[in-house]
């Protein structure tokens, strides 16, 4: 009878082909980037990663030769073909750059199947093996595309801000209800107030709750990252003590440390991995100490939301017929403007400029709008 243990031993022939592919696709780019590059040095530096990714390929081809499947003849798959083009198109730092993400993803995938995966499994050793040797691949890329002082290349680790989720909810309920109110109005020819009155205050309402709890679910999924890149790199002090010390002096170092004196602090927070762990998590990641929760950033963003929703819809509760039109249209265009002004905070564009285009996109969600309720309206009408 097989038991539990032995299932959880049983290698994932599926997983080999993938990686098979993988590295393939890997070194077959990694030859594409060393014909393109001009520069002789370079040229040979990835001429070196792909007999790299050549014998990468190679180990799990024999892995898949020794349990009866071997993987066959490599052909790139259609996103290498992809990526090829690209590079063929746009030169090797957009290719590099793309390479760079892809071995970002194997140190993650294989540093997540050695800790997932049950002790004397086919593939697990490999794995370790091979989530070493892509770091360094990412680690010597990054130096190529002239990100190396951005930290390991294979974290995400993205933040959104107080802000930031006010700006954009308050534009979303914005746009989404002026649109709906207008598309009212184009829709009514009788009894158009009480229409728009209705429908604008389930707009505020469908709105807020739909930006509300898409705001929890990505707070919520900002923390589940999190979790895990603290996690991998846990993994990565334990199983890659040497390159994480390495890595840890030269982030002293750019702090303005002697290499002697950034060598000796690493190596001292070396005897405590938790230490280790919170330097590199802080350093490095850039994640620190949590500041929101799923459900503040639901609040926020949902009430933002509902102000910015019921903005348009507000002249109607004091208003009545073309003034309450009007004064929707001034208001709602206004606020636009200035929603559009506030982005550029975050986008790094203009503020007149951004100002103006969201601006731009209002009237025509406006116009978009009423000529859709009128369409329908003539539809049913007909």
């Amino acid at each position: 009878m097989t038991t539990a243990v032995e299932i959880a031993r049983r290698p994932d022939l599926r997983t080999f082909q993938e990686h098979w592919q993988d590295e393939s696709d890997a070194s077959y780019l990694y030859g594409i980037l060393a014909q393109l590059e001009s520069d002789p040095k370079r040229a040979t530096v990835f001429g070196k990663l792909r007999d790299i990714e050549v014998e990468h390929a190679r180990i799990w081809a024999n892995l898949l030769q020794e349990h009866g499947r071997p993987p066959g003849t490599f052909r790139p798959s259609a996103r290498a073909r992809i990526l090829a083009l690209l590079g063929k198109q746009f030169g090797t730092a957009s290719l590099t750059s793309l390479l760079l993400r892809e071995e970002g993803r194997e140190v993650r995938e294989y540093l997540t199947m050695h800790r997932e995966t049950a002790p004397e499994t086919a593939g697990r050793a490999e794995a370790l093996q091979l989530a070493k040797e892509s770091a360094e691949h990412a680690t010597e890329l990054a130096h190529l595309a002239g990100v190396a002082d951005a930290g390991e290349p294979w974290h995400r680790v993205e933040s959104g801000g107080f802000l930031r989720n006010v700006v954009y909810g308050f534009n979303d309920g914005l746009t989404a209800n002026f649109g709906l109110v207008a598309g009212v109005l184009g829709a009514t020819a009788t009894q158009q107030h009480e229409a728009v009155v209705v429908a604008g205050v389930a707009g505020v309402i469908a709105d807020a709750l739909s930006m509300g709890s898409s705001g929890y679910l990505a707070a919520k999924s900002e923390l589940e990252v999190h979790a895990h890149e603290i996690a991998m790199e846990r993994d990565e002090i334990a199983y890659m003590p040497e390159l994480e010390r390495d890595e840890l002096a030269l982030i002293y170092e750019t702090k303005g440390m002697a290499p002697a004196a950034a060598r000796a602090l690493a190596d001292e927070a070396m005897k405590d991995p938790e230490r280790m762990l919170q330097e590199k998590v802080v350093a490095e990641l850039g994640i620190g100490t949590p500041t929101s929760s799923p459900m503040r950033e639901a609040w926020i963003t949902g009430i933002a939301t509902a102000v910015g929703a019921l903005l348009p819809v507000f002249p109607f509760f004091v208003m009545r017929g073309m003034p309450a039109i009007i004064t929707s249209f001034v208001v709602a265009m206004a606020m636009h403007f200035l929603v559009g002004a506030a982005r550029s905070v975050f986008t790094g564009r203009g503020l007149v400029r951004s100002g103006f285009d969201m601006f731009v996109v209002g009237l025509g969600v406006a116009v978009v709008g009423y000529l859709a309720g009128d369409w329908v309206a003539g539809m049913l009408g007909s």
